[in-house]
Order: structure tokens, then sequence, then C-alpha cells
């Protein structure tokens, strides 16, 4: 088999219905909207969930829970394994010295993380820290400082 030979599954392709193209195509005259109504108009777009005055399924289906996405916070994360090769000894890691160092991007809030190693003290500001990379940090002779918002 070759690239060119390639063709879609049989009954997988249909052809498009063309309408109002005489009475000889078997879709002339009301092109498939039948006689009169609101859908034989031209203009008529239909309401999302109309169900003709039933009452439609989005109202019968009971509503449960309560979503948090609205009061979320959005954490950008940062491993301390990255900050071994961007920053100096006794450097301050903050989340635009991150941004420059191009480990972080957006406007989210910083976590980090205790995946990797670190031998260097540094001064670590951001929003959120890992119970892990609290204790490399410190054990590596820095400080952290938690932002607030």
């Amino acid at each position: 088999m070759r690239l060119d030979e390639l063709k879609p599954a049989p009954g997988s392709h249909h052809r498009r219905k063309i309408v109002g193209r005489g009475i000889g195509s078997g879709h002339g005259a009301q092109s498939t909207r039948g006689m009169k109504g609101q859908r034989s108009r031209s203009g008529f777009g239909g309401m999302t969930g109309f169900e003709g005055g039933q009452m439609p399924l989005i109202r019968r289906v009971p509503k449960r829970g309560f979503r948090h996405t609205a009061f979320r916070d959005l954490f950008g994360v940062v491993n301390i394994g990255d900050f071994e090769k961007s920053f100096a000894a006794k450097a301050s890691v903050n989340p635009q010295a991150l941004k420059d160092a191009g480990l972080f991007k957006g406007r989210a809030k910083v976590k980090v993380l205790g995946t990797g190693d670190l031998k260097k003290p540094l001064t670590v500001q951001a929003h959120a820290f890992s119970a892990s990379a609290k204790e490399k940090i410190e054990k590596a002779g820095g400080t952290i400082e938690i932002l607030k918002s």
C-alpha cells in the first residue's frame, strides 16, 4: 500500500445534499423544508435547546453541585532543579527573575516544587511552596519568602 492508493472506508463519505435545483433533482420545490411553518422560512436560525414548546432537556435535567472554577488560584509551577542551572549562589529568585530566565510565563501565581536537587543558597520568593521544596531550599542554606497574591 502507498499513500497515493489510500481511500476512505466504504460508506464513510456521503454526497452533499444539493437542494433547490429543480423538481428533477428530488430536492426541488420546498427544498426538503416542508410546506409551511417557522422552519421553512428563510432566516430561521432556531434557538439553542428549543424543542417546539416541549420543556427543553436542559431544563428537565436536575442541576447538582457547585463549581469552584471561577474562584480557583492558577499556579505556574517551577522545579528547584531549574534554579541550579539558571541562578548563581545567593541570588534572589522572584517571579520577575523567573520570567527573565525563561522558567515561567504568564501572570499566574508561582508555586515552587521540589523536583531536582539544589546545592546553592538562594532567596526564593513565590506564592506557594511544596513541603519538599521548602526542605531542600532550607537544607541548601537558602531562605523562602511567601508572596501575598
